[in-house]
């Protein structure tokens, strides 16, 4: 499953019937800490999400499983809409240690 933000919805005049009375959404795929990411996708909607909610969303197969017993010809679905998100604060990363080359060994003497 992957976190969007709905940006709008789509309307279509000519469409496979199997699509007749069904949301279509267009999902902006985001990372956990809501930034941006990828393009934006079309999705069928089974949860009544709405411009600017923040959803979860499959693609695949498993896309249509939500409209069973109805076969909808989708590839990607909204399947849930997101109330919060908690994530544990990232720690600061340590800055690098300089560079320090390794000391030459010395060439073995011979005997």
């Amino acid at each position: 499953m992957y976190l969007g933000r709905v940006a709008g919805c789509l309307w279509a005049t000519v469409k496979d019937p199997g699509l007749n009375g069904r949301k279509l959404l267009i999902v902006q795929p985001v990372t956990p800490d809501l930034r941006d990411t990828g393009k934006r996708v079309v999705c069928a909607d089974c949860t009544g999400a709405g411009a600017g909610e923040i959803v979860y969303w499959l693609r695949g197969k498993e896309a249509s499983f939500p409209f069973l017993p109805t076969e909808v010809p989708v590839d990607t679905a909204v399947v849930g809409i997101v109330d919060s998100i908690h994530l544990k604060a990232a720690e600061p990363c340590k800055p690098a240690e300089p560079f320090q080359p390794a000391e030459k060994a010395k060439p073995a003497r011979k005997r």
